[in-house]
Order: structure tokens, then sequence, then C-alpha cells
């Protein structure tokens, strides 16, 4: 009988992280004998790939006592020491192998953008100093355009104050030394307004055509109502144009008499708002007009004297041409030009220089004309996107973000496949451990079920030829389910084939008489090893003296899974049936099969086995635990140590 103490034993499923168990073979008919009452052999093996050295105790020695064998664990080669500055570097470089580079990028970005913004604001301002030089430079020569008529005025009004009658040729004379056409071309010239009362109206046209035959009638026509008129009585330069003027009304535009009555008021030239000239012949041309105000002296003390009012020089302006001097003396610009009458506003505006486009940005600046306020606005539109300093700028920050992108997206790169060169090394260290505590456990469960079967086969033997004979009958059906688990890789192997495998040689011999059924299941590798030879004992067991040692003998093997569905606790019941062999004797020698499926196996399945030797024919069945493939394959890292690739 054979009897196996475990000594130490992993659970299943841990085959790669733990050593093999300690076993105490000995001969005896007790399950579980004592050390003292059996000879007993220790065999021990080392964390290596060597053979153990049997130990056996001197008489009267006591055995020293058994510990369970142990390996210290290897370091977790996944085990990283502390990270450094350039480790945790590394490792955000592996974690955001888009989003660090993607920041690069939108960082430079941004400072080149506010880079961009900075230089355009200062050029903005720049551009805006220009504007506001400009604006007063044009609002200074319109001022010195309307104060010099100012002062002509004031000339002319001194002239009609000190002589009572002024002829035309005179006053024409005294207009073309000034020379106004070409020192000031904004204005038309300067005319004459007499002031007379409605009932002296006709005196006055009768007294006006005796020196000029053509003088047109008053126009329009003054009201029943109207106390004074002031037509105009002489212009010049003479032209054609300006005798248009003759004759016309003034108080009959309110613009123009509210003028004439500021400047009779304030003893100082006043300018009208905005007019339309009577030497236009569209009508359309807006203008204004400034006016000075004549008065003469009465008989007496000149402190003392009536002073009443004889009339009024005025100078009319087209507003165009009054604007284009001003500006073609400040000097042509890439602006637009405005000027209102005061408010800025369509209905107030009197010329306008403007530019194609929108203007972007303008400046207002106020113009005081005769004691009218005027409004000057300059517009400038930049058809430029951005200046050349700023598209310089940009394209040198976005090139170096692009840049600087593209090399820190090569260094995250870099940083994942050397991790994954790191993970890949650090995996195959761990394979390399796993696959040598493996290969220990493998070696020393082998060699333990070799030295147990030669032991028993040699008490058991009858001669040298049946000991021989025996011995290689065993060996080589451990040989047939290693090699069939080689194949697998030592993964799980499919309980028919290892079925297969063992009955390989009878079945060449005796196809019919061997009838496979059941499902497909998979076997663990020691489990595996272990049923293989408990077949191949009851299939040598059969061809010997049961159901294969006579024609017409049959054995059926059936499997099912049984047991729940936790993995742990399933197993497949294989049931092992012969019929139509010789009887099988009441009275029989228990042999070394039985104690090898009684003992061996079921020590190794952890399961129950039972052996019926029946008259009919032998019945037994195992049960082998069906494990997931899972638990026979190296375990993959852990998802935190694994690298996905970006």
């Amino acid at each position: 009988m054979l009897s196996l103490i475990p000594l130490s034993r992993p659970p299943f499923g841990a085959d790669s992280a733990a050593a093999g168990p300690d076993l105490i073979v000995s001969a005896g008919i007790p399950s579980t004998p004592s050390l003292d009452e059996l000879g007993t052999m220790r065999y021990q093996f080392g964390s290596g790939c060597g053979s153990g050295v049997p130990v056996r105790p001197r008489p009267g020695q006591d055995l020293p006592a058994i510990e369970p064998l142990s390996l210290s664990p290897d370091p977790d080669p996944a085990a990283a020491p502390p990270p450094s500055s350039s480790g945790r570097a590394r490792r955000w470089l592996v974690l955001y192998p888009r989003a660090i580079p993607l920041v690069i990028f939108l960082a430079l970005a941004a400072i080149t953008a506010l880079s961009v913004f900075a230089i355009e604001s200062n050029a903005r301002a720049r551009e805006r100093a220009q504007m506001r030089e400009y604006a007063q430079g044009v609002a200074a020569g319109l001022d010195r355009s309307g104060s010099a008529f100012a002062s002509y005025l004031r000339a002319g009004a001194a002239l009609f104050a000190s002589v009572e009658a002024v002829s035309p040729d005179t006053f024409d004379s005294f207009v073309r030394a000034l020379k106004l056409n070409t020192e000031y071309s904004g204005a038309e010239g300067i005319g004459w307004i007499p002031v007379i009362e409605a009932r002296d109206l006709d005196a006055f046209l009768a007294a006006m055509r005796r020196g000029e035959p053509s003088y047109p009638d008053i126009f329009p026509a003054p009201a029943s109502t109207t106390s004074r008129v002031a037509p105009v009585a002489m212009f010049a330069p003479e032209t054609a144009l300006n005798r248009r003027a003759l004759g016309y009304d003034m108080y009959s535009e309110p613009a123009r008499a509210a003028a004439m009555a500021e400047a009779e008021m304030t003893l100082r030239p006043a300018a009208s708002g905005r007019i339309v000239l009577r030497q236009e012949t569209s009508g359309t041309a807006p203008a204004f007009a400034i006016y000075m105000p004549v008065f003469r002296m009465g008989p007496g003390d000149s402190d003392t004297a009536d002073r009443r009012l004889a009339g009024f020089v005025y100078t009319p302006f087209r507003a165009r041409e009054f604007l284009d001097a001003a500006i073609d003396r400040e000097g042509p610009e890439h602006y637009g030009v405005r000027l209102y009458d005061g408010e800025v506003s369509n209905e107030h505006l009197l010329v306008a220089h403007s530019i194609a486009d929108a203007a972007k940005d303008k400046v207002e600046q106020e113009v005081t004309i005769a004691d009218r306020k005027l409004m000057l606005v300059i517009e400038h539109a930049d058809h430029r996107v951005l200046s050349p300093l700023s598209m310089v700028t940009l394209i040198f920050g976005l090139a170096l973000a692009s840049l600087l992108m593209l090399l820190a997206r090569l260094l995250t790169q870099q940083a994942f496949e050397d991790q994954a060169r790191l993970a890949f090394f650090e995996e195959q260290h761990s394979i390399r451990n796993s696959l040598t505590r493996e290969l220990n456990h493998r070696v020393k469960n082998t060699l333990a079920n070799v030295l147990s079967i030669l032991s028993l086969t040699r008490r058991r033997a009858s001669g040298l030829d049946d000991f021989a004979d025996s011995l290689e009958g065993r060996i080589r059906a451990l040989s047939a389910t290693h090699d069939l688990l080689t194949v697998t890789d030592w993964g799980t192997t499919p309980i028919r084939a290892v079925i297969e495998a063992e009955l390989q040689h009878f079945r060449e011999v005796l196809d019919d008489a061997i009838l496979l059924d059941g499902p497909e299941l998979e076997l663990a590798p020691n489990d595996a090893l272990s049923f293989g030879l408990a077949v191949h004992e009851l299939a040598t067991n059969a061809a010997k003296y049961g159901a294969l040692s006579v024609p017409g003998g049959k054995v059926t093997i059936r499997w099912q899974r049984g047991g729940s569905a936790d993995a742990e606790t399933e197993w497949a019941e294989v049931e092992w049936q012969e019929v139509g062999g010789p009887p099988v004797a009441a009275q029989r020698r228990r042999g070394f099969g039985t104690e090898l499926i009684e003992k061996v196996v079921a020590h190794e399945l952890r399961q129950p086995v039972t052996l019926d030797f029946a008259p009919s024919g032998v019945r037994c069945v195992l049960r082998v635990p069906v494990r997931r493939p899972a638990d026979f394959r190296i375990r993959d890292r852990e998802a935190e140590r694994r690298v996905v690739k970006p």
C-alpha cells in the first residue's frame, strides 16, 4: 500500500507562484502510519530544477522534524522605486501623450495672440494719435480761413461805414485787391447787402438801376407785412454765377436771417447754418455764409450819436471747397473727412470726403467759424488685417508653437515606447520567474510520482522481467500525458485527448472494444497527469485480467460535468465500465494498480475514487476537477500597470 502525506500543498491555480509539495513516500498498509513505524524516505527538492537526494534515518536516530518547504518569493519586478522628478515627468508624458503637446501648442499660441494683440493695440494707439494730429491740422486750417475772411469782412464793413455811397467799380477794386481767388479758394467772394425799409424799396431799385440798368427785381417778393428787406446790391468779383445772387432778399431765408440777427446783436461776424447758394445751378450743394454788420453814425457827437444799421458785408462759402482748401494745406492722407454743422448727424452734414470702406475708427474735432460751432470728423479704415510686425510675430509664434508641439509629441512617443519596452522586460522577467517556479514544481511532482511508482513496483514485482515491464508501462503512461501537455503548452487539456493518448495502443488492436462518450471538458496539467495514470492502470488491468483480455469484451468510458457552477467545485465525473470479460473473483489480491488509483490518484485529484469489482466487470468512477483556462495561464498585468498605446 502506498500512502502519501502532503507536507505543504498550495491551492490549485497557484502552481506558478509556489513550490510543489514535499512528500513522504512510505511502504505500509495503514493509510496514515507514524514515522517511527515506517521506513521512510524524505525527498526534498530545492527551488531549482535539480533532483533531490534521498535521506534515510540511521537505526535509532529520530527523523528530523518535517517542515513545509517554502520558497522565498522573488521581488516583484513591477515594484518601482519612488518616482523622481524625471520619473514623474515621464509619467505625465505617458499618461497624457496627446494632451501635453496640445497644451504646449495652445500656451504658445495664446502667448503669440497676446503679443499680436499688444502690437496691434500700440499700432491703433499710434494711428489714433496721428488721426488726432491730422484733425487738429485740418481744424486749424479751417479756423485760419474763417478768421481771414472775418478780417476781410471787417475791412469791408469799415469801407461801407465810412463812405455813404460806394460805387460798384470801387467795391470790385477793393475785393480784387484782397486776392480772394488765389489765396482762399473756398470763398465765392464778398457781397454788400443794404438793409432798407419796405417803403423805400422802390427808391432803392431806382437808384440801383441808374448805375446798373440790368439790376433785377427783389426776390422773393417781400410780403406786405415785411418791414424791411436786405437785397444783395453788389457782389465781387463780378462773374456770371455771382450775378445770380443780385437782388436776393437775405431776410427771406431763416438760416440767413438768424445769422444776420446774431451779427447785428453781437457786432461781430456771424456764420449761418447750412444753406444753398443762389449761385448754384443745381441748388443742392451745401454752403454757409458769414455776415458782418455795418453801422453808420448819425450827426452829432460820436458818443451820443445814434447808430443805425446800414447793412451787411458777407461772404458765402461752398462747404466742399472750403474743406478742400484746408485739407490741401494740411496734406492729403488716407483718411475720411466729414464736416457737420454742429451736431453729428446726416441732417447737419455739410460735406464728406468718405473712404470707400466702413470706418473702423474716428476722431472728432470741434471748429469755431465766426462764433458758429462746426464738427470735424476724421475717419480711418485700415485695409490690412494685421500690421507687418504682427504678421511676422504671428507666423513666427505659430511656427515655434508647432515645432514645440511636434517635439513634445516625439518626446511623449519616445516615453511611451520606453514604457512599453520596460513593461515588456518586466513581463518577460515575471514570465521567466513564473516558468522557473512552474518547472520546479512539475519536476518535483513528476520525480515524486516516478519514485513512488518505482518503489511500489519493486515491492509488487514477482521478478526482474515483471518489474521492468510494469515500470516501463507506467513510465510510458506518464510520458504520453506529458507529450500531450507539451503540445498544449501545459495549459488546459481536453479529457478525451488524455483518454485517447493512454488507450492509443489498445485502440489500435481493439478499436471496437473501447467506447468513449462525453462532452468537451478541459483538465489542468497536474490533474491530467494523475487522470492519465489512472486510465493507464485501468486499461492495463483490463488487458491482463478484464474485458480486454478475451474476445467480445468491451470497455465503456463515459464522463459528464458535475458539481456547481463555481469553478473551484466543478468536476468531470468519469465512469469506467467493463462488460463481457472473465468473471471477477470474489477473493482477489489487491495489486499495485488498485493502490495507485485509490491512494495516489485520489490524493492528487482531491476527489473520492470508487472501485467496484463486480463479477460482471470492473467499474470505476473518478472525479476530476474542472478549472477555468485562466487558472493555468500566467496572469496578465494589473490594469494600472498596463500601458495603452497613445
